[in-house]
Order: C-alpha cells, then structure tokens, then sequence
C-alpha cells in the first residue's frame, strides 16, 4: 500500500465523488444491466459524471494504481468497483499512525 498515491488519488473532487458513487452503485447507476458484483461500466461512470471518456479513464487509471477500484474487463467493456480492503486497511493506517 503506497500511502502517497492512495492520499493523492483522494485529493481530487472528481475521484472523491467516483468512489462515492461507487460505494452503492445501485443507486447511482439503476440503468446498468450487469450485476454490480462485476462492478460498474466505465460508460455509466462517464455518463454519470458529464465528463469525456479519457477524463473519467485516466481517473480510475490513477485510483486503480492506489489500489481503491479493481476493474474486470467483460468482451468490450471495462467495469470498476471499490476495493473494501484497501479502505478497510487505509483506516487502520489513519487511526494507527496518523
């Protein structure tokens, strides 16, 4: 776990509000037809947020490096969910040596 790339990747309001999203997927993205077991499509998180399509990937690229999403890849599509353990291990960090 590199804490400087996880504290980066949650300095940004779009990644923030990604992760929160991400956090009940079902109520912020009811269109998707996938269970949400696989996560959610980069397309609805695009759609979602208003922003183009590079925006949004190299935001999760940047959180996926951090480790906080893991993404699955089904034929064409790229789907993203949180990583729990990752928050999990960050607030141990936090509570522990913050």
């Amino acid at each position: 776990m590199n804490h400087l790339e996880i504290f980066k990747a949650l300095s940004n309001p779009t990644r923030l509000q990604i992760l929160a999203w991400l956090k009940t997927p079902e109520k912020y993205f009811p269109d998707q037809q996938e269970p949400f077991t696989l996560g959610v499509c980069v397309g609805q998180i695009q759609k979602k947020s208003g922003m183009t399509q590079s925006t949004i990937s190299e935001n999760l690229s940047v959180m996926q490096r951090a480790g906080l999403v893991t993404s699955t890849r089904k034929g064409q599509w790229t789907y993203y969910k949180r990583n729990e353990d990752a928050f999990k291990a960050l607030g141990t960090l936090v509570q522990q040596e913050l």
